[in-house]
């Protein structure tokens, strides 16, 4: 499967409706991916969407790091779960948000695409602003993200 990169700006329309960039929407159909699971962000105020498939990957990844009968676990699953839903592109491209998914990432006309390998994120393009890293903070990130991998080889 190709990877979903890079930022493409887009505008909600008047019902709320955002069009997957045409990139990403030939990404999905290369996967076979019918469907897309949008789910709040845990950490961000942003919305991610999942390739079906990849949706399902991570759900298993979850449910193998969790004890079904306990509580605590029961419950971050409700809530991880919750938060989530099947969407399906209308023949335009288009997918319909929520008004109250849209209210959590503060977009009001603008948003922003942005590409993460195997799964895109939708923002508001200030919030995304806000969040991102200086280059000389990225740089250095990444040096060392990248040399305490290559230090585990």
């Amino acid at each position: 499967m190709q990877t979903f990169v890079g930022n493409i700006e887009g505008r909600l329309d008047e019902k709320g409706r955002i069009f997957i960039p045409a990139i990403y929407r030939k990404i999905l159909a290369e996967a076979e991916s019918k469907r897309i699971v949008m789910r709040r962000d845990t950490d961000n105020e942003c919305l991610m969407f999942y390739p079906e498939q990849v949706w399902n990957e991570k759900v298993e990844q979850l449910r193998q790091a969790l004890d079904e009968w306990d509580p605590e676990d029961q419950l971050l699953l409700m809530q991880f779960m919750a938060d989530a839903e099947y969407m399906e592109t209308d023949g335009q491209g288009r997918i319909l948000l929520q008004k109250k998914n849209l209210e959590t990432i503060g977009a009001q006309q603008d948003i922003l695409f942005v590409g993460m390998l195997n799964r895109f994120a939708v923002w508001a393009p200030e919030k995304f602003a806000e969040k991102r890293m200086s280059q000389t903070e990225l740089a250095a990130r990444l040096r060392q993200k990248m040399s305490k991998k290559e230090a585990k080889q």
